[in-house]
């Protein structure tokens, strides 16, 4: 049973969606103390969550970014402030998709029951892709390097994927935004670079310099 992390500070909403999440064999948690999300999600360690942007001491890219720290797990952000200032904003912190208030319960379920498709059910994917000692792991949107796991996001997994399918071949900046709009993220050029550039620092750290090779005004590349 997946477990469901509501992270809403209004509880007509949030016990609206747990019971609407209920009724579709989900197990969901609504959060009880907004001045503390991570102990609460550390110990429901959740499959999905849904964050809300506007909460009392500290909004929800806050929360995103400590949860970003310690997992990859799916992040829905749901909020009334659905400019696209917004939505760029969350993406950009890792978000993987956005659903503007007031929504449908219908199609917030749709979207919940397509996000963990994606995230946890990778078909026929091969298992692992190596280049030059590291490993991305298909299973659980990991890298490993010399022993060291290496944490990625959905959509620097994403990237990091298409771009070793297609190892030696340059890959379009357009090609990764229709592979990062398969998954239903809001995405755009600023989007795409500063996803590449925190992968690459990622990577940098990681002792994997130069991983990516940018092609100026065609694409990127891992080199065969």
């Amino acid at each position: 049973m997946y477990r469901i992390f509501i992270v809403e500070d209004d509880r007509g909403i949030a016990d609206a969606i747990k019971t609407q999440a209920q009724m579709w064999d989900f197990q969901a948690r609504c959060v009880q103390n907004l001045r503390n999300v991570m102990e609460e999600f550390t110990a429901f360690d959740p499959h999905l969550v849904l964050l809300d942007i506007t909460l009392p001491f500290y909004n929800g890219y806050h929360w995103c970014n400590e949860i970003r720290k310690i997992s990859t797990v799916p992040i829905i952000f749901i909020s009334s402030a659905s400019d696209n200032m917004n939505i760029v904003m969350a993406m950009n912190m890792g978000g993987d998709d956005f659903i503007a208030k007031p929504f449908d319960q219908s199609v917030l379920i749709a979207k919940i029951q397509a996000l963990l498709r994606r995230s946890y059910d990778f078909g026929t994917a091969a298992p692992v892709l190596e280049h030059r000692g590291a490993e991305l792991n298909t299973g659980d949107n990991t890298l490993t390097f010399q022993g060291q796991k290496i944490e990625l996001t959905k959509n620097e997994y994403r990237i990091l994927l298409a771009l070793m399918e297609s190892k030696g071949k340059v890959v379009s900046r357009e090609k990764l935004m229709e592979r990062l709009w398969e998954s239903d993220s809001f995405v755009d050029e600023n989007t795409l670079t500063v996803n590449v550039n925190r992968l690459r620092k990622k990577l940098d750290a990681a002792g994997l310099p130069n991983f990516i090779i940018t092609k100026f005004g065609v694409g990127y590349l891992i080199e065969g």
